[in-house]
């Protein structure tokens, strides 16, 4: 069972974070202040830790910046309610992989959560090509199969695609896609996603087959894994 780290001063939040993550199976400590958090780090094997970007004594800055300096790899996901851009780009430039503004949806929390997950087990894994049902992409030549069908894509496509296929059957939010796909830390209030989903459900979509990507709306997509 997958441990999570949550750092929270606040003991409200600190418990919605926590019983979020654990209906989703996950195994959760609590810290409320930085200098706990910290030791509990460096004798823990977590796979994620939560951080508050304000805490008593150790702020969440200073906590991210001494685990990196220390060796401890465990993604971080900071979450603050300081939501400019200067302080989203402190945080990732500090050493955090995600940031997450207050108020914000649990279920996003946890997506984000299972997000680096992946990513982080994945980082040690060469992979050259990725599957979801019958859609196959080459990640080496850059190339898009349904079936037997050869699909092209655009650059920002592929990558979009590509983040849908490694999260299929989960939920992904507007605010992930802007981060993963555009590097944007905040939603900047365009179509911009529209625009790209449209576009690359015109060119993997088939006549008398199921669309591979469902749009919940208010939240985001899910790329089915099985169609």
């Amino acid at each position: 069972m997958p441990r999570v780290l949550t750092i929270e001063d606040d003991l409200v939040t600190a418990e919605e974070i926590a019983t979020e993550l654990r209906s989703h199976g996950f195994e959760v400590d609590l810290a409320a202040d930085g200098g706990t958090g910290l030791a509990l780090a460096r004798a823990g094997d977590y796979a994620v830790i939560t951080l508050d970007r304000m805490l008593p004594g150790l702020d969440g800055l200073a906590l991210v910046t001494t685990l990196r300096r220390e060796g401890i790899t465990a993604p971080v996901l900071m979450i603050s309610a300081l939501s400019d851009v200067d302080e989203r780009v402190r945080g990732l430039r500090a050493g955090g992989d995600d940031y997450l503004t207050k108020p914000f949806a649990s279920d996003e929390m946890s997506a984000r959560v299972e997000v680096l997950i992946r990513r982080h087990g994945q980082a040690g894994v060469v992979e050259s090509v990725l599957r979801a049902g019958d859609l196959e992409l080459d990640l080496m030549t850059r190339s898009v199969r349904r079936g037997d069908e050869a699909i092209t894509l655009l650059p920002t496509e592929f990558k979009l695609l590509e983040f849908l296929v490694r999260n299929a059957g989960q939920v992904v939010t507007r605010s992930m896609l802007f981060q993963e796909v555009w590097g944007y830390h905040f939603d900047p209030g365009t179509n911009l996603i529209d625009v790209h989903i449209g576009r690359l459900r015109k060119r993997i979509d088939q006549p008398g087959r199921p669309q591979p990507i469902r749009t919940l709306r208010g939240t985001g997509y899910v790329l089915d894994a099985h169609v």
